[in-house]
């Protein structure tokens, strides 16, 4: 492979992870939307789109490995690589995620009392706004804007815990709450490891840049 053939399959694995990042930030916010609206056609639509996530995991990582042992790549080139196939777990956890929070958009859509008050949709808001950014900061290569995802991390662990505390109270005010309750606050886990895995994004793009 010419050097010019291995930087043109490089930007071509790049790009790919680039669409992941689009494909789990869809699936993010559809899941958060279903779980909204009671919508669970919407719910449907995360859960059949996994599979294409997947295939590009496995595309960007079979790449990589090639790129890896078709030339010696050096030390910018490396940490490229390195930083994409870090990335890419994490891109595909994103997308689990999304899927575990339009199952629960399913459980939860016909139970009749359900908490208010809940910040499952600001916080998923956040949550795919950080993920957004991440691979902005990833495509342009900008350590400032890694640096802004990893801060806004603390905003989605606080609204975490207001989170279960209201899903505790209203539980405690009405057990009817408790079913939809229960759906919530696996959803409320589901959004802040997301938010999780977009400051590991950050770091991976940072730790490339070095």
């Amino acid at each position: 492979m010419t050097r010019t053939a291995y930087h043109e399959a490089l930007e071509r694995t790049r790009l790919d992870v680039l669409r992941m990042g689009a494909l789990a930030e869809e699936a993010v916010r559809t899941a958060i939307a279903a779980m909204d609206r009671r919508d669970t056609e919407l719910a449907r639509r995360v859960i059949s789109g996994d599979d294409p996530l997947d295939d590009l995991r496995r595309r960007v990582e079979s790449a990589c490995i090639e790129l890896l042992w078709r030339q010696q790549p050096l030390a910018g080139e490396l940490r490229t690589i390195a930083a994409m196939l870090e990335t890419i777990v994490d891109l595909e956890r994103v997308g689990d995620h999304g899927v575990e929070v339009a199952k629960r958009a399913i459980a939860i859509a016909d139970l009749p009392v359900r908490p208010a008050n809940v910040e499952i949709t600001k916080m998923g808001t956040i949550a795919a706004d950080m993920l957004h950014d991440v691979v902005v900061a990833f495509a342009e290569q900008d350590a400032d804007i890694a640096q802004t995802v990893i801060d806004r991390d603390d905003e989605v662990d606080v609204r975490y815990h207001n989170g279960i505390r209201a899903l505790q109270e209203a539980m405690e005010e009405d057990p009817r709450m408790v079913p939809a309750a229960t759906q919530m606050l696996f959803t409320l886990g589901s959004v802040e490891r997301i938010g999780d895995r977009a400051q590991n994004i950050a770091w991976h793009v940072k730790e490339m840049l070095v």
